[in-house]
């Protein structure tokens, strides 16, 4: 495994996604990997750790996030606005070499069944809450995570480090039609002084 990548508390998993960033979700079920973009997911709860992620059922991911009952979030990077954008735009049922069209690499971590993709700036593995009723009417799945890890190029110490790291660690945020901003520069807030 690449020697950047340290796991994260899981008390502080949350963190990974709480700026609302583009993220990927990767599952792989009977030999069959993929990789899909998505913009809607979020953080949950802290005990045990939950997100919630939005897949379509036209996606070809959810299919395998419903039959293994796992999948991986990753929080892709500037470097990734290419793969990214392509993992969003291509199916799998259309083109079964859908990710390595995309330049996707993907690797394993001990323990965990699902694909983790190459170069993102995290990762959150998941087993699936069955909440069925969510899932057909909503779209709307729920994890529990059960593993996360960041690279320390851009996150250490529980924290996010954009402002110091290279701009091309930067995560995504897609607006539309092909257009992503990357996250901005840090404000902090002054605490109000009591009177």
């Amino acid at each position: 495994m690449n020697p950047h990548i340290a796991p994260v508390p899981l008390d502080k998993a949350f963190r990974l996604i709480n700026h609302g960033p583009t993220i990927l979700v990767s599952a792989r079920h009977g030999g069959v990997d993929n990789v899909m973009a998505a913009s809607w997911a979020c953080a949950l709860d802290y005990a045990p750790p939950k997100l919630t992620v939005v897949l379509d059922k036209i996606a070809s991911t959810r299919e395998l996030v419903e039959q293994s009952g796992g999948f991986v979030i990753q929080v892709p990077t500037v470097a990734q606005l290419d793969l990214t954008y392509q993992v969003g735009h291509r199916s799998l049922a259309e083109q079964p070499d859908k990710l390595a069209r995309s330049g996707v690499e993907l690797f394993n971590i001990d323990g965990h069944e699902q694909p983790f993709v190459a170069g993102c700036s995290a990762w959150l593995a998941c087993r699936v809450m069955p909440e069925p009723h969510n899932q057909d009417r909503y779209d709307l799945f729920i994890g529990e995570i059960v593993g996360a890890w960041a690279d320390t190029r851009v996150f250490s110490h529980g924290h996010w480090n954009f402002e110091t790291a290279d701009p091309s660690w930067r995560s995504l945020h897609y607006i539309a039609g092909g257009r992503f901003y990357a996250i901005g520069e840090a404000k902090n807030a002054h605490p109000a002084t009591s009177a």
